[in-house]
């Protein structure tokens, strides 16, 4: 017993050696090393090669009919580097598999099928990608630029197909789905306006004011360039209270226009101060008790 044991055994260790140390085997296996091998160099140099072909048709776009914007480029050449990096990993992975003698015709039905499955219990995320397209494509607004989304304002500072980041002045960072942005309200895209509004008490020389202010706004164009042109003077804005609003306007370049309302506020400021034109104040009529007392006897009589 022990010996037919022992017999079995080392026909068992021939056989595997003889196995492994058939050439044909090893031929095979150089065969499908290199096959791998050169799937995973062919899909280094698609990859290099199509980024750069994206990069350089995007440097060239002013030759061709379809052109885009510079701040939308980056947003683009990103998106689509990504895609194609993708596609071409998933068919090298299939190539491979199919190198090894792996069935991958089950593989891919079952993967759509998980795909449809997914689909149908991932609405929601469905819809934000659906949503992340048409906001790149349709350049809704790109990175960099200064929005307003729903209740959330500052600057996108990424653009994904499923979210968008928008970073606020004071550092808050918000995260939107795509699918929730129905309405966005972007500033970056036109000039912007600075709009002023100059106090002056009723006492204020009208005429005399409005000279000083043009002469402070004729010279602004010259020392800002993000003033795109001369401010003017729009004209009484409203009669209040105790004061006479003026309002002053200028174009200026896109969000720009609230640094330039601060200079115009401190140039005309700095003009008035030099030609002591007072600022407008409340007037309080206070009386003492007796005054009021001899007020409504005063009244009574003319009643009487």
């Amino acid at each position: 017993m022990l010996e037919e044991q022992l017999d079995k055994f080392e026909n068992n260790t021939n056989k595997f050696i003889e196995k492994f140390t058939d050439p044909d085997l090893w031929i095979h296996f150089g065969l499908v090393a290199l096959k791998i091998i050169m799937i995973l160099l062919l899909s280094f140099i698609v990859i290099k090669v199509g980024r750069a072909a994206i990069r350089n048709i995007f440097k060239r776009r002013t030759r061709v009919p379809l052109q885009f914007s510079e701040r939308r480029e980056a947003t683009l050449v990103k998106l689509l580097q990504n895609i194609l990096t993708y596609t071409v990993y998933f068919v090298a992975i299939v190539m491979i598999l199919s190198s090894l003698t792996i069935d991958v015709t089950g593989l891919l039905a079952g993967a759509g099928i998980l795909g449809l499955a997914v689909g149908f219990g991932a609405q929601n995320l469905v819809k934000d990608v659906i949503g992340g397209f048409f906001i790149i494509f349709e350049d809704q607004f790109s990175v960099g630029d200064y929005v307003k989304i729903g209740q959330f304002e500052g600057t996108v500072d990424e653009i994904g197909l499923r979210t968008t980041k928008i970073l606020n002045w004071t550092g808050e960072l918000y995260i939107i789905p795509n699918g929730n942005i129905t309405e966005v309200t972007n500033f970056s895209l036109h000039n912007s306006v600075a709009v002023v509004d100059i106090y002056l008490s009723y006492e204020a020389d009208l005429k005399k004011v409005e000279t000083l202010i043009e002469n402070v706004l004729e010279k602004l164009p010259e020392k800002y360039e993000e003033i795109v042109s001369p401010p003017s003077i729009l004209g009484i804005q409203q009669l209040g209270a105790s004061e006479v609003i003026l309002r002053v306007t200028a174009e200026t370049l896109p969000l720009q226009n609230w640094y330039i309302a601060r200079e115009i506020r401190k140039a005309i400021k700095l003009e008035l101060d030099a030609h002591q034109v007072d600022a407008p104040y409340q007037r309080i009529v206070m009386f003492s008790g007796k005054e009021h007392q001899d007020q409504n006897h005063f009244g009574e009589r003319q009643g009487g």
